[in-house]
This record gives structure tokens, C-alpha cells and sequence, in this order.
């Protein structure tokens, strides 16, 4: 995977504007006025260890043998996925991701920046985290389930994932009960800002 620098540099000048802003703390959503840019004042963010903080139920510890992670296998799939338009998927999981923010993302794959963390199950899509990958950080914008604790599963497997690879940053945006169970912690502006910053300039590979 190319290291941030080379994003924030691309030719492509779509993809150039969204590492910017992503490197910067700000992040994409469309809650109905079209693309724009937002930044939250508390940032949540996932501990990458169980010794970091990551709680791992002990059901959820025995699911974990069941699901089989992949990195982007079925990219548009996860994209359906987090719309709610993937069969058997929950359909509030992308509200805000609507067709032009979906066709984006599906750009930002093409030039090697938004990637799909998958949880697969009997030789099924199971669920996944879908985000942006810059430097040592992971940005996840969304996640989706279609078996139960597929979504739970999947952040924690991405979480030993990018560990394992030397990332530093798994980056929820906004925390919610769903993954407070997990041990994912809010950080004001400044703690982020320092994580981010610490985490861009590292050269690791997905």
C-alpha cells in the first residue's frame, strides 16, 4: 500500500482533496444536503490490543473462530452492505451514504485509498468495516452485519489486523453504544490530532 505522502500528492485530484481533508481530521458524510465535510470535538477511536483497552466479551471470544477475515475481496459488496442494501443486511446502517458518496468511495478503491475489511462465514459475506487507509491510520466509516456479531467480529479482527501490521490509528468517528462495549474510547480534538499526526507518516501495508 502506498504511504500517505503518496495520496496526499496524488495526480488524481479527487482523491489528492479527500486525503487532504482526511489528514487533516475532517471526514465525508451526506446527511441529505450533499457531500460535505465534518469534524467532530470527541473522536472515537478503537483500541488496536486487549491490553490498549479492547474488551472482547467472552460469547464474543468463541464467535471469533467462525468468521474468516479478508481484506478487499468484495469491496462493493461492503459498500451495499453499510447502505443497507445488501440482502439480510440492517437497513439504518448507511443512511447517510448515498449514491454519489457510494460512487466515491468506489473511485477512492480504484486509486488504492478505501478498502473493505471482511468478515466471511460458511463461504458468506458476514458483515465488514469499510474506511480509508492513510499511513498507520485507519479511518472507518462504517460497518454492516448480516449474522449476528458479524459487525462486532469485524472491528475486532481489523483491530489485531492493523496491529499486526504496524498501524497505530483505528479510527471510529463517532462513538455509540454499539461499540462502547468493545472498549472504544472518545478523545478530544488535540489527542486525536496528536494520534493522526504520529500515525500518517508510516510506511505499513494493509
Amino acid at each position: 500500500m502506498p504511504p500517505a505522502r503518496t495520496f496526499l500528492n496524488h495526480p488524481d485530484p479527487l482523491t489528492r482533496e479527500v486525503a487532504r481533508h482526511y489528514a487533516s481530521g475532517a471526514f465525508l458524510m451526506d446527511n441529505g444536503d450533499g457531500l460535505m465535510w465534518y469534524s467532530v470535538e470527541n473522536r472515537a477511536v478503537v483500541p488496536l490490543t486487549e491490553r490498549g483497552g479492547l474488551h472482547v466479551a467472552r460469547r464474543l471470544r468463541r464467535d471469533l473462530k467462525h468468521f474468516e477475515p479478508r481484506v478487499d475481496t468484495a469491496f462493493a459488496q461492503v459498500v451495499a452492505g453499510c447502505r443497507g442494501d445488501l440482502p439480510g443486511s440492517a437497513p439504518r446502517d448507511g443512511e447517510w451514504i448515498s449514491d454519489e458518496l457510494a460512487a466515491l468511495y468506489l473511485h477512492l478503491h480504484a486509486q488504492g485509498l478505501a478498502h473493505s475489511f471482511e468478515v466471511w462465514r460458511g463461504g458468506e459475506l458476514a458483515g465488514g468495516v469499510l474506511g480509508l487507509a492513510l499511513g498507520g491510520a485507519f479511518i472507518a466509516e462504517s460497518k454492516f452485519h448480516r449474522v449476528t456479531n458479524a459487525s462486532k467480529a469485524a472491528l475486532i479482527l481489523l483491530a489485531a489486523h492493523l496491529h499486526a501490521r504496524g498501524f497505530t490509528l483505528l479510527d471510529a468517528q463517532i462513538q455509540n453504544p454499539h461499540i462502547e462495549t468493545l472498549g472504544v474510547r472518545e478523545v478530544d480534538s488535540d489527542t486525536y490530532g496528536a494520534l493522526l499526526g504520529a500515525a500518517l507518516p508510516l510506511n505499513v501495508s494493509l
